[in-house]
């Protein structure tokens, strides 16, 4: 089947109805459904089409609906999975649906924004719908920016004879300059929260819109701070000079954000629960009997419901096996605020449970701790739920699993299991989880403020400033505020090194360490580590953990002939992906562009080193 080139004449939502080529990467419409012709004749007509728009932000329906783990930063240095993209071998694509997807859902933006120009009612009416339409336009840019770094910038409806289909990449700086001008065309027309009809919850705000700029400022600000190329990495000519600017407004947009009292961080949190704000459905979903009304966190979500719209990921069952790897662990904090590395908190790793004494709540809510007892379909190695003392369950008593790290029959498995995302509702089966999946939350907000400010301050920020921002997050988590004083006497940490590390604690798995990590040119570094799980020799001794024989099923939950690699001699962990299979180069910090778009269009140039 012929490739189809996608800033074309292709259709999408509204419009035209799609080829069978594409029918397995996009939703379709009804056959039913009005076209574009007799189309956006009213209000309501504008506010359907828009409402199109949130369904195509990756969430817990996947762009490709192949594995969700392509949007949980599996490819990172934080969790023990591997992938090809955070090894740094991964190849040319014939086609990527990363590059045709949004694309076609830039088409429906420009649609709308197109059908704006020709609408004979009040422009006040659908103002609203039009500002959604930048945001969202601006929103695929970046990801695409971000994937690939310059591409063709579209901001028109092209036909089959349009000029931009054989259009050349813009550099980085033209479709950076293209997103940010979008945003502000959006944060001009878009509503503040407070004015969103209660109806309409979930549409996207003037906040979110402030919010989701500052996160491209940051992006680009350190992108040219720290990764510098000009030309091979724009591709195309230009020069950016804009870091102090662009992190300038972005502390200044974050503080507007901020300072909104639409939103505030959710509290639901204890020493035992886990972080409720990530599976909160309805009053079944969690122990304190809370639905998705006390989460003021997010500013802007990907909806779901059991009855309109499933997940369909089965995130319960899956994520549990993404666990954090030995780095990590080791990232967590101690209650004093210092990581365990330097910390007189750290209890070491001997016991199973030692490393889980005296630390952040984030640890101790959202990995496993082993020999308690959690939640699960049926068996221990169901999904993960919070501690069964919060419910009675005599009613389920096959369901109580007590929980053991499994380390005897794939080497895959680092020792832990992660337990974010994974649903608290007692009825909901496989690929039944609806709780809303966060875009933009608050403490992303307080984090890119805490991180601008530190950087326009040559790496120094004010306590006054770490108290507005990021120690509020840290206060949720049970632990001490960062200040200068506390970090002072440990030559090994820097006050910009912690606030990364709180990104690292704080987004895990929220998609944003593998861009992190290329943004601030430190992916070679951290990249080509080994990834490495649980610590089976500590001080010279075997761990429990490699002499623990499980008492239910009577089998010793450690096997050494599992794990090629060995153990890692310097710390005693479990080597799960080794050195000599990391291979991550500056040339992987982008994307290959695919090689069908590049046959399509000879204008396209490769990125470099592919």
């Amino acid at each position: 089947m012929k490739a189809t080139n996608y800033i074309s004449f292709v259709g999408v939502g509204l419009v035209l109805l799609l080829t069978a080529c594409e029918k397995k990467f996009l939703d379709l419409d009804p056959l039913d459904q009005p076209t574009e012709a007799v189309f956006f004749q009213t209000p309501d007509q504008f506010k359907a089409a828009a409402n199109d728009f949130y369904n195509k932000m990756i969430g817990f329906r996947p762009v490709n609906s192949s594995s969700i783990y392509d949007f949980m930063d599996i490819g990172s240095d934080l969790t023990t999975g591997t992938s090809s993209a955070g090894q740094g071998t991964n190849g040319l694509n014939q086609s990527d649906i990363y590059w045709n997807n949004p694309y076609t859902y830039i088409r429906a933006n420009n649609i709308l924004l197109k059908k704006v120009k020709g609408y004979q009612g009040s422009y006040a009416s659908i103002r609203q719908y039009a500002a959604a339409a930048y945001f969202f336009r601006a929103w695929h840019h970046f990801f695409l920016l971000q994937r690939y770094g310059g591409v063709p910038i579209d901001t028109i409806v092209a036909d089959v004879n349009s000029p931009l289909l054989n259009a050349p990449r813009n550099n980085r700086y033209e479709v950076s300059k293209q997103i940010l001008t979008d945003l502000d065309s959006a944060i001009a027309g878009l509503p503040a929260e407070a004015k969103i009809a209660s109806g309409d919850k979930g549409q996207v705000s003037q906040q979110a819109a402030k919010a989701f700029k500052a996160r491209v400022l940051l992006y680009e600000g350190t992108w040219e701070k720290y990764v510098k190329e000009t030309t091979d990495f724009a591709a195309g000519q230009g020069k950016g000079n804009n870091t102090t600017a662009y992190l300038t407004e972005a502390a200044a947009l974050a503080s507007q954000v901020m300072s909104s009292s639409d939103y505030q961080l959710f509290n639901g949190v204890d020493s035992l629960s886990t972080y409720y704000l990530y599976v909160l459905e309805d009053a079944a979903s969690n122990p304190k009997g809370l639905n998705k009304s006390a989460n003021k966190e997010f500013i802007l979500s990907s909806k779901y419901d059991y009855s309109l719209l499933q997940g369909n990921a089965n995130l319960t069952h899956t994520v549990g096996g993404l666990g954090p790897s030995r780095k990590m662990m080791d990232m967590y904090l101690c209650k004093d605020g210092l990581p365990y590395s330097v910390s007189p908190l750290a209890k070491g790793y001997a016991a199973m449970t030692d490393e889980f004494q005296n630390r952040d709540w984030r640890l101790r809510s959202l990995v496993n701790i082993p020999s308690y007892k959690y939640w699960g379909f049926g068996t221990a190695s169901g999904a993960d739920y919070t501690k069964a003392n919060y419910f009675n369950l005599t009613n389920f008593p096959s369901i109580i699993a007590t929980y053991y790290p499994n380390l005897s029959t794939s080497a895959t498995l680092g020792g832990y299991s992660n337990r974010k995302f994974s649903s608290e509702h007692p009825v909901r089966a496989d690929y039944q989880e609806s709780y809303d999946y966060p875009q933009i939350r608050l403490a992303e907000v307080y984090l890119i403020y805490a991180e601008a400010k530190c950087e326009l301050g040559n790496g120094t920020i004010s306590d006054t400033d770490l108290d507005l921002s990021i120690n509020k997050i840290r206060a949720r988590a049970g632990v001490a505020r960062l200040t200068n004083a506390l970090i002072a006497p440990y030559p090994s940490l820097t006050m910009l090194g912690e606030i990364r590390r709180e990104r690292a604690l704080e987004l895990f798995m929220e998609n944003s360490r593998f861009n992190d990590l290329k943004r601030w040119a430190i992916a070679e570094q951290e990249l080509n580590q080994p990834i490495e799980g649980a610590v089976i020799s500590y001080q010279g001794k075997p761990t429990e953990l490699a002499t623990f024989v499980n008492p239910a099923s009577k089998i010793a939950i450690y096997k050494a002939s599992v794990y090629p690699f060995g153990v890692d001699p310097a710390n005693g962990a479990l080597i799960i992906d080794p050195v000599s299979n990391r291979k991550f180069a500056r040339k992987n910090y982008l994307y290959p562009l695919p090689i069908d778009q590049l046959n399509l269009n000879r204008n396209l140039v490769q990125n470099p080193g592919w």
